[in-house]
């Protein structure tokens, strides 16, 4: 089958390898323009321009789809994963077999930009990968298949992305397959069960004190690594690893940054948690035991 691969991050990268080396025909791939990067702000490249250069695949870096009509009327088929913009309903049917996403969830759940992040901050026990084509409502199309996985405990969103990554290479291989042999059929999602995830901002990925110990322990791995969990220590920005729940129940007001028994911990509105890592702004990621003996009297807002 000769296809296209629209993908832009590093979880892409897996699926387009596996096509790669699936015997398919890529014709091309379609990825983000170079975006600034690290402290810098230095033009970068997408992980998949760089994987497509790799293999020497021609990569066309735009989001306006609408100026490729020409060169996706060549292909049977369009594979998406985590894009970055929405298809034109005009070009849908362009391609033989449509254009296929792969999405990190089990449709209809947990339909948008960030699946991962809101199943874990859910507390989730099962996520998975779905391929489906792609028509005119978000993540709405009919599911060509799908693959279930446990979220394993203490994992963090960029753990699990890694995950569903080989996973989504797998199913969109098989995929193609049944489709070039005309042995599939796409599958209507159901009327219920549907769940939304809209894309994180920073702000977003703010801790609140107030919450119970295990939501913010769901909450700081699901902003794991993007965009970051992070509070306030006064006028200090600090960022967060993963916090681990206190094994003896301690209460402190929310908040409330303690040490006992070489461990720092950050009280919330049931018992406490336990920090790892920190970082403050413009520093290096420390040990929260080193970070606070140079603090006195430090609250998290």
């Amino acid at each position: 089958m000769r296809i296209a691969f629209a993908g832009t991050p590093d979880v892409a990268v897996p699926v387009l390898d596996a096509l790669v080396s699936s015997g398919h025909e890529i014709a091309f791939v379609i990825t983000r323009p170079d975006a600034p990067a690290g402290r810098g702000r230095v033009l970068t490249p997408s992980p998949v321009s760089l994987s497509a250069q790799e293999h020497n695949i021609e990569c066309f870096k735009t989001t306006d789809l609408v100026s490729l009509t020409s060169q996706l009327a060549q292909v049977d088929c369009v594979v998406v994963v985590a894009f970055g913009a929405m298809v034109p309903s005009d070009l849908l049917n362009v391609p033989k077999h449509g254009w296929v996403n792969v999405h990190f969830s089990l449709l209809p759940h947990w339909r948008g930009a960030a699946p991962v992040q809101y199943a874990i901050k859910a507390g989730d026990d099962v996520t998975g990968v779905s391929a489906f084509q792609i028509d005119a409502g978000l993540d709405t199309g009919p599911v060509l298949g799908s693959i279930a996985t446990s979220i394993r405990a203490g994992e963090t969103s960029g753990e699990l992305l890694d995950r569903l990554g080989i996973e989504g290479a797998a199913l969109m291989v098989a995929t193609l397959a049944a489709l070039e042999s005309g042995n599939i059929q796409a599958v209507p999602q159901p009327t219920s069960g549907i769940s939304v995830a809209p894309k994180i901002s920073k702000d977003d990925a703010r801790v609140s004190w107030q919450l119970p110990a295990l939501a913010i322990e769901r909450h700081v791995r699901a902003m794991t690594p993007e965009p970051g969990a992070w509070t306030m220590a006064g006028d200090q920005r600090i960022k967060l690893s993963p916090v681990s729940l206190a094994t003896q129940v301690i209460h402190l007001a929310p908040g409330e940054v303690v040490k006992i028994e070489n461990q720092i911990l950050v009280g919330t509105a049931s018992h406490a948690v336990v920090l790892a890592e920190v970082t403050q702004a413009g520093r290096k990621q420390v040990d929260a035991t080193q970070w606070f003996s140079n603090q006195s009297d430090v609250t998290f807002e």
